[in-house]
């Protein structure tokens, strides 16, 4: 196993890798496009792709151009069955979106991103939204800095703040930052940020424990940045990290393997 390389099966990791390049910004890809973003050699994209094409999991959807099979639905299904929300937790978040008036986010991180696990929508007309199952980057907003706080995260994989960090926009410099604004985000208790990963839009996090004191989920709220500020941001702290720790007493363990 070469440094940098995650333990297991290479050709797994490789196809998993170019599933997790399919997203809400990216839901279709080309052979060539999908070479260039993997960095991989285009006759191994080439198997891969063909390989998943048989099993179901990608569908061509024109000349060499492919999408997210039909093959997931299945687990798809299956997943949403087995990750049902506890009703406690969709209590605590719905006193949340209706303490701030802000749509209310959980949720979990899944390799070098985070996925929106559930929502409840905020009682201000106009509101910014994230669909429920959408796939963002680890490297901007609140939810990610609470994510990345885990200790034993870190301690388990030193690299993956800088392998989060190299896939942003941002200059070399970025994951000596992001690895502060992590640490920072543990010793407080939460994050805020302020148009990291689109412009216009704040939001308030904090992290969601099992009894051990692992960081299972990020609990936050987001909304505009106007509405975002010096009059309303402590109560939207507030807010958070009591929903944060009211989902953490009831000993909901989230969905991790670890």
């Amino acid at each position: 196993m070469t440094e940098g390389e995650l333990p297991g099966v290479r050709s797994v990791h490789r196809a998993l890798d170019l599933l997790e390049r399919f997203d809400d910004e990216h839901p279709a890809w080309t052979l060539a496009e999908l070479t260039n973003a993997s960095g991989l050699p285009k006759t191994t994209v080439l198997r891969l792709v063909t390989t998943l094409e048989q099993r179901g999991l990608v569908v061509a959807i024109g000349p060499g151009r492919y999408a997210i099979g039909p093959g997931f639905l299945r687990w798809s299904r299956l997943s949403s069955a087995s990750m049902e929300i506890p009703p406690v937790v969709r209590v605590a978040m719905n006193r949340l979106a209706a303490d701030t008036g802000e749509t209310a986010n959980l949720y979990i991180r899944v390799g070098r991103s985070r996925v929106c696990l559930a929502q409840t929508q905020g009682t201000l007309s106009v509101r910014h939204t994230i669909a429920v199952g959408s796939s963002l980057p680890l490297w901007a907003g609140a939810a990610s800095k609470v994510l990345l706080s885990d200790p034993p995260l870190v301690e388990a994989d030193p690299s993956v703040i800088d392998e989060v960090a190299a896939e942003s926009p941002h200059s070399a410099d970025f994951g000596k930052r992001l690895r502060a604004s992590a640490a920072l985000t543990g010793e407080r208790g939460y994050a805020i940020t302020h148009g990291e990963r689109e412009l216009g839009a704040s939001g308030v996090s904090a992290p969601v424990r099992r009894p051990d004191g692992r960081v299972v989920a990020a609990i936050g709220i987001g909304g505009p940045t106007t509405r975002f500020n010096d009059e309303r941001l402590a109560s939207y702290v507030r807010a958070v990290r009591r929903c944060a720790e009211a989902i953490s007493g009831t000993g909901w363990s989230g969905f991790s393997a670890t």
